[in-house]
C-alpha cells in the first residue's frame, strides 16, 4: 500500500542529463501521489536548472557533496557524515534511492534516517529494511524507476519523457532560426559529441553523413556542448560539408525548443536521444557500447536505434581498450538509410512544429 502521512520526500539521484530525464515519469507520477509533499532532488550542482525547469514535480535542490564510488564528483567521503546530519536533521518521511541498482547508494540514503525508505537490490545484496525491489535488469530505463513507483502503491504506468518549454525557451529558438536562417521544413540536427569517448560514432562519419544529407537537400546544423567544438569542427570544416555550426550557442531548453521543430535528429546514444524523444521529433541514433535494452528509445518507429554486438558489450570503460568495434562495425551506409527512411514522408508535411 502507499505510504501514507508523508509529507517531507527526498530522492537519491545525483547524475547527468541522461538519466535525469529518464526518471522524469517516475517524478511525475510520485507528484501525483504526494501533490501537497514537499519533494527534493539531492543531485549534482548542474541539477539546479534541472529543478527550477520541472518545478511542478521537484521542489528543491540539495547538492548531494560526492562519495567514493561516485564518478560523477570528486570521490571522497570526507563531507558525508555533514550531509548526514543536515538530512537526519530534515526529518524525511520518505526517502528514495533512484540514483541506481543499489549497493552503497542504498547506504547513503538508510544514513539519512527517514520514517520509509525505497530503492533498489543488487542480486546478492542483503534485504533492507523498506520498499526495496531486485534491480530489474530486464526492463528499459523508464520502466525500472517506473517499477519501484509501482511497489511503492503508486500509479506509474505512463512512461512517456518531457520537456517543459519557456517562453525564452521559444525565443531564444527563433532568433537562433533567423540568425543561422535555419529552415525547420528541412532542418537534420546532427549531434557527434557524447561525454564518453567510447559512446562516440567517428566524426569523420558524421561528417559524410552530413554531406550527404545536405545533397539531398536537408539543411544540416551541428549541435554540441562548448566542450564538443573540437569535434564539431572537425566535422564542419570537413570538405563538401555545408552544415550551419550552432555548437555551444543553445541551453537546454533552446535546444529542446529546436528539436521539437527539426526534422530528424542524428546522434550518438547521449542525453540528446532522450532530447528527441521527449519532444516526440525523429532520431536516428547509433548506441556505440552502451546497453541498448536499457537505454533504447521505446518508441522504436520513431527512433530508430543502430548497434553492433561485439562480446566486451555493454561497455564499462571510458576508452575503448579494443579498437572500437561497436562503433566501426556501424557504416556510414546504415546511418543514411535509416535517416532516408524517416525523412521522405516530412518532405510532403507542413511544418507541423512551428
Amino acid at each position: 500500500m502507499r505510504p501514507a502521512n508523508v509529507e517531507r520526500i527526498a530522492i537519491f539521484r545525483a547524475l547527468q542529463l541522461g538519466d535525469m530525464l529518464c526518471a522524469v515519469p517516475a517524478l511525475r507520477a510520485l507528484r501525483r501521489a504526494y501533490p501537497q509533499a514537499h519533494i527534493a532532488l539531492i543531485g549534482l550542482p548542474w541539477a539546479r536548472s534541472f529543478v527550477e525547469r520541472y518545478a511542478h514535480l521537484l521542489d528543491e535542490l540539495i547538492v548531494f557533496p560526492g562519495a567514493i564510488g561516485f564518478p560523477e564528483q570528486e570521490e571522497t567521503d570526507a563531507h558525508l557524515p555533514a550531509f548526514y546530519d543536515a538530512m537526519r536533521a530534515r526529518r524525511f518521511d520518505l526517502a528514495i534511492q533512484l540514483h541506481g541498482s543499489g549497493g552503497v547508494a542504498n547506504d547513503i540514503v538508510e544514513q539519512m534516517i527517514a520514517r520509509i525508505n525505497a530503492g533498489f537490490l543488487k542480486p546478492d545484496e542483503a534485504a533492507r529494511e523498506g520498499v526495496f525491489i531486485a534491480w530489474p535488469d530486464a526492463l528499459q530505463e523508464v520502466a525500472r524507476y517506473n517499477a519501484l513507483m509501482d511497489a511503492l502503491g503508486i500509479d506509474a504506468s505512463d512512461m512517456q519523457l518531457e520537456i517543459p518549454l519557456t517562453r525564452d525557451d521559444t525565443r531564444e529558438c527563433d532568433a537562433l532560426i533567423d540568425r543561422y536562417a535555419l529552415e525547420p521544413s528541412r532542418l537534420v540536427l546532427v549531434h557527434a559529441g557524447s561525454q564518453l569517448p567510447s559512446r562516440r560514432w567517428p566524426a569523420e562519419r558524421f561528417a559524410q553523413v552530413a554531406a550527404a544529407l545536405a545533397n539531398d537537400g536537408w539543411q544540416v546544423a551541428l549541435t554540441g556542448s562548448a566542450g564538443e567544438a573540437d569535434i564539431t569542427a572537425s566535422i564542419a570544416n570537413t570538405p563538401g560539408v555545408h552544415a550551419i555550426d550552432l555548437t555551444g550557442k543553445t541551453s537546454l531548453g533552446g535546444l529542446a525548443a529546436l528539436v521539437a521543430r527539426a526534422r530528424l535528429i542524428v546522434c550518438n546514444d547521449t542525453g540528446l536521444s532522450h532530447v528527441a524523444a521527449a519532444m516526440r521529433t525523429k532520431s536516428v541514433v547509433i548506441a556505440s557500447g552502451s546497453d541498448t535494452r536499457r537505454w533504447a528509445p521505446l518508441d522504436h518507429e520513431r527512433h530508430r536505434v543502430l548497434a553492433d554486438y561485439p562480446p566486451c558489450r555493454p561497455c564499462a570503460f571510458r576508452d575503448c581498450p579494443y579498437g572500437h568495434p561497436c562503433a566501426l562495425n556501424i557504416t556510414v551506409g546504415q546511418v543514411l538509410d535509416a535517416a532516408r527512411i524517416q525523412l521522405p514522408a516530412e518532405k510532403l508535411e507542413t511544418d507541423a512544429h512551428c
